[in-house]
């Protein structure tokens, strides 16, 4: 096993993991839940769309609509000085298919946005000079912003060129069967999990502290969900972490202390990523993961 940090990372074209849309059945019953459960607050609605934000920075983490359950599309935010013309070329020159122009957007926080689809046919948007919220002051342990997504992909070796050819993003590790990709500090934004298919694994919600995710958590289990796995510390990134199933079989993680990384971080190799036998994470406390989260890891598909 192995951790380490080093200096500050060089400029990225893309800032960040923004946000991610999902169709349910029933929007407000899932804003529900998330507002009142998980730790969201509701940033806008326009019937049967509803946005809801983070405490941080971003106008919202997570815009809900009615469909099918489904991922409709993963939003990352342009760093200010990128070329948004050139971000679009050089995505489709790494192999995804233009979904629209760039263009101003009548989404909550505004900007101007351009989207794609990738190899697999995922809906990929990117967003520059979207309003930047001040951070919401909140009793309770509630998230602060996205911290990674988690994608099951059929073909990692394409999706990790995608990423690092078409956003810019820079490999810092790869396990047995994932590969984690940063586009800031964060030492992953984006997860690869290799996959018979290619679904939504899960979505993770960072806080500020380790002790804020156990009282989350604890909301969660006062309402009367599940832990479908942890608590624990992962490895690659040496985040602390909680698993759940939504009630509308997304599923997420709480997390905190993804590692800081610069420029120096060695990349990782399976090798480095071994537990002894019986152990799931490095603190050797955490279960195995339940059969149903098992289960709808697999099950939510992209649009």
């Amino acid at each position: 096993m192995r951790l380490d940090s080093c200096e500050q990372p060089g400029p990225f074209p893309v800032d960040a993991l923004r946000s991610v849309e999902v169709a349910v059945p029933d929007p407000s019953e899932a804003a529900d839940f998330y507002t009142q459960i998980w730790g969201l607050s509701e940033a806008g609605r326009d019937g049967d769309t509803i946005w809801l934000r983070a405490r941080g920075s971003d106008p919202y983490v997570l815009r809900l609509t009615r469909g099918p359950l489904a991922v409709v599309s993963t939003t990352f935010r342009a760093s200010l000085d990128a070329d948004m013309i050139e971000l679009r070329s050089r995505l489709i020159a790494a192999g995804a298919t233009s979904a629209d122009g760039i263009r101003g957007i009548g989404d909550v926080g505004g900007g101007n946005a351009f989207s794609v689809r990738d190899g697999a046919g995922r809906l990929v948007r990117v967003v520059q000079g979207d309003d930047r919220p001040e951070v919401l002051t909140c009793a309770g342990s509630r998230p602060t912003r996205l911290a990674h997504v988690n994608i099951n992909s059929a073909d990692i070796e394409r999706d990790i060129r995608f990423f690092e050819a078409g956003l810019g993003f820079r490999l810092t590790d790869r396990s047995a069967g994932m590969a984690f990709l940063r586009t800031n500090a964060d030492h992953h934004s984006i997860v690869l999990a290799r996959a018979a298919v290619e679904t939504l694994n899960h979505i993770a919600f960072n806080h500020d502290t380790w002790e804020d995710v156990m009282k989350a958590s604890g909301r969660m289990c006062g309402a009367g969900f599940t832990i479908g796995w942890g608590p624990g510390r992962h490895g690659p990134g040496n985040n602390v972490f909680v698993y759940f199933v939504a009630p509308h079989g997304v599923v997420v993680e709480h997390t905190a202390e993804v590692l800081q990384i610069g420029d120096g971080y060695r990349v990782g190799g399976p090798g480095d990523w071994v537990w002894p036998e019986g152990r799931t994470d490095q603190w050797g406390i955490a279960p195995p993961k339940s059969e149903a989260c098992k289960a709808a890891q697999v099950a939510v598909p992209f649009i």
